[in-house]
């Protein structure tokens, strides 16, 4: 006889702990003995969180030179330094490792000291002098970057590396910084954050090391200048920190690394900065140790925290809509990606600037193309984004400003448009991208620009816009694969407004003349009045993407004075505000999948002066939420 729950149940797991993205992302920090000597500009090495030594610093009056040795459940003194001195890098275990560079209160030092498990003996000095700077490896294979140089304080973005004999200089870092976290080896390591006043990006910069140059990928959430960092080059931790500018706020934020991208993980539980760490690790981030440290200007910590995971033995993939029972909490979970709980993070920068573009794609595969690169003149440019940085690829066969666009990288279309800046040439041929190439296909029947619509290349839509008279139209076409045809009209005629969904699922919102908050519904057949923005807005960011107009999301735009840093989110009924934008964009670039995850580039910011490259990412987490029975 068939059981109840195989005719209409389901079965529901029971777990030892919540899901997670990885089993690095179940990490957690937890409270370990203090050090005997509270201290920041840390210097701290070892292979493990039982396992590290924790050197120099200064204590509050001077600079020390004392040492001390953690075994997993306390700190004990040992030999010191022979030059007192903080701010140094440090290499190794914590019975071979490092300590180069620092200060001792008055200018940087090349000074290298090695530790052979019981004391600290002089070796060859570094090449250049350097102090607020960090480094990773073993005792006989590291690497040291940035940090403060000659003449002191210039702020430099030289690498060397260590041999166990001598240091050697090597390619230098792409963007110079005070405060960068390093992890990994001498030859495969991370870099990331660090404070330089010009240019800003390196608050949250992140260069990869190959053993003979740097390379930029993608950025971190938050800078964690003079933070603890772990872990290897695919697998990394940075921990607290400060951010961004010379004189800030110390941080929690904690970040793992996964070879690609940083995730928000569980915080530390003291926020602060100048502390040591176990840049030793070099198996993964999942067990790490961070130690003393300054708490805010002129407070100093002996704290020590320990950040574990769950055992792999007990960890389960996150899987969007699971149920479960967790038996540690007694709670039934379900796993869940509340749109509230999204966040905007920086992304690899364009490379041209640019403004009144277009986007095909969704977050991870985009393409940006064309648009206003000066107050003057047009480009045709086309850059394609594989989630941490835009490569130039080939050009749209004219130079186009506001083309509607729609579909993916890898089949996509745009459309309309003007071909000059001072909107005396009108594009009315529709080009079809294979991710590759453009071919030439049929002509849009109104002749426009700023019509924007949506959906895939053989079944896709556009509405709106500014005809040849430069008069806001109503207009709608359905694309399908070779021809256009005219359908309903909108209701409100309109142009600038921000327009994607299907041929049978769009959405139309905002838009000029004026500064409107009208948004329509398209079903295939009609257009329907519905709720409006909560922000009226035109010249928002388009693009195509894959998202149905019941699952998407604005960013950016103006109000005909200010640029607009809102964002707000479409669930198919009415628009919610959301986190706003890092900057302030209008006629920015957009690509969508759905209303958890876009991405964001280019556009006016702040002035119709200004052509940004700036990226920015638009993500929702998927959580573990308690059901509750109301």
């Amino acid at each position: 006889m068939s059981k109840y729950k195989e005719i209409k149940g389901f079965k529901v797991q029971t777990l030892a702990s919540d899901t997670a993205a990885s089993v690095a992302a179940t990490g957690t920090w937890a409270s370990a003995p203090n050090m005997n000597v509270a201290r920041n500009a840390m210097t701290g090495f070892g292979a493990t969180n039982t396992a590290a030594i924790g050197a120099g610093g200064y204590n509050g009056t001077a600079y020390v030179a004392s040492a001390e040795l953690y075994n997993g459940s306390s700190w004990t003194e040992v030999n010191d330094l022979n030059t007192a001195r903080g701010y140094g890098a440090g290499a190794g275990t914590s019975t071979a490792g490092l300590f180069a560079g620092g200060h001792p209160g008055s200018s940087a030092v090349a000074i290298n000291e090695t530790w052979n498990g019981t004391s600290f003996t002089e070796a060859n000095d570094l090449n250049a002098i350097h102090s607020e700077f960090r480094g990773c490896g073993t005792s006989t294979a590291a690497i040291v970057a940035a940090g403060l140089t000659a003449p002191y304080p210039t702020i430099t973005n030289l690498c060397e590396v260590w041999d166990g004999t001598n240091w050697t200089e090597v390619a230098d870092l792409n963007i110079a910084g005070v405060g960068v976290q390093l992890a990994g080896t001498s030859t495969l390591a991370i870099a990331n954050s660090g404070a330089n006043p010009s240019p800003t990006a390196r608050a949250t910069a992140t260069e990869l090391w190959n053993g003979s140059s740097w390379t930029n990928s993608t950025a971190s959430n938050s800078g964690h200048r003079e933070g603890a960092a772990a872990g290897i080059q695919t697998d990394a931790l940075m921990g607290g920190g400060a951010f961004p500018t010379n004189s800030p706020s110390v941080i929690a934020n904690t970040e793992i690394w996964n070879g690609t991208a940083w995730t928000e993980v569980n915080d530390m539980a003291t926020a602060r900065s100048q502390m040591g760490s176990t840049v030793g690790q070099q198996t993964n981030s999942q067990t790490s140790l961070a130690f003393a440290g300054e708490t805010a200007p002129g407070g100093r910590s002996a704290a020590t925290e320990e950040w574990t995971t769950t055992p792999a033995a007990d960890f389960t993939q996150i899987n969007l809509g699971q149920v479960y029972y967790n038996s540690g909490s007694n709670a039934f979970k379900v796993t869940e990606q509340p749109v509230p709980g999204g966040t905007w993070s920086a992304g690899g920068s364009l490379n041209d600037g640019r403004s009144s573009l277009t986007g095909i794609g969704i977050q991870t595969a985009v393409v940006a193309v064309s648009g206003q690169d000066s107050t003057t003149s047009l480009i045709a440019s086309v850059e394609e984004y594989n989630g941490s940085v835009w490569t130039e690829v080939n050009n749209t066969p004219v130079t186009l400003k506001y083309p509607g666009a729609g579909g993916i990288l890898t089949a996509g279309w745009v459309a309309g448009g003007l071909t000059t800046y001072n909107g005396t040439a009108f594009n009315a041929e529709t080009f079809e991208y294979d991710g590759t190439n453009w071919t030439d296909s049929g002509n849009i029947n109104t002749n426009r620009y700023t019509a924007y619509g949506g959906g895939p290349q053989t079944a896709a839509f556009i509405a709106g816009g500014n005809n040849t008279s430069f008069a806001a139209v109503g207009n709608t076409e359905l694309y399908n694969g070779s021809a256009w045809s005219e359908t309903t009209d909108l209701n409100t005629a309109r142009n600038n407004a921000f327009g994607n969904g299907t041929q049978t699922d769009g959405i139309y919102a905002g838009g000029s003349p004026g500064n409107k908050a009208d948004t329509e519904l398209w079903n295939g057949t009609t257009w329907t009045e519905v709720n409006n923005l909560n922000t009226a807005r035109h010249s928002i960011g388009v693009g195509g993407g894959t998202a149905p107009g019941s699952s998407v999301l604005v960013a950016g735009g103006t109000d005909g004075t200010n640029n607009e840093a809102n964002v707000e989110t479409w669930n198919g009924t009415s628009w919610t505000e959301q986190a706003n934008l890092a900057a302030t964009n209008s006629s920015n670039g957009l690509g969508i999948s759905s209303a958890a995850s876009a991405i964001n580039f280019g556009g006016f910011a702040p002035t119709p002066s200004t052509f940004a490259t700036v990226t920015e990412e638009w993500t929702v987490p998927e959580v573990n939420s308690t059901i509750t029975v109301s």
